[in-house]
């Protein structure tokens, strides 16, 4: 299973309230270059380039659930696919969860993973960020 890291920012831009986690377009974009934790917004990490069955901006991953129990919040979002059309999509390493919704600041970042080597998804096959419908993409304490 990929690494999960959390963007610092994040943090900050929850207390601020720049993100709706039930109502805003988050969104799952790739790359092979390596983000960092102080990343701040969409803009700060370079996306592969856009063809063959992966648009720019990535895909929306959906919203399944996000409740808190016992003062504990898990957010869960449907897993997303990229399908090689026409040629192949790649090569990335990481997949950023960012949220697609706000303007100020725009797309501001949440999350990677880091797959551990240079993925290529040809055409006709599939990928799937596995977006952890048990767990959660992660949970609040």
């Amino acid at each position: 299973m990929a690494a999960y890291n959390k963007f610092n920012q994040f943090v900050e831009d929850l207390c601020k309230k720049v993100h709706n986690l039930d109502t805003d377009t988050l969104k799952v974009m790739l790359t092979n270059t390596a983000p960092a934790a102080t990343n701040a917004v969409k803009t700060d990490v370079t996306e592969i380039s856009a063809g063959f069955g992966y648009s720019a901006g990535g895909t929306q991953a959906v919203f399944f659930s996000g409740a808190q129990t016992s003062g504990t919040f898990k957010l869960v979002l449907a897993d997303v696919t990229f399908t090689g059309a026409g040629g192949s999509i790649g090569p990335f390493r990481y997949a950023v969860l960012y949220n697609d919704t706000p303007t100020s600041p725009a797309d501001p970042l949440i999350a990677w993973w880091d797959y551990g080597t240079a993925i290529t998804v040809t055409n006709g096959n599939s990928f799937s960020v596995d977006l952890d419908q048990a767990g959660g993409v992660f949970t609040l304490t």
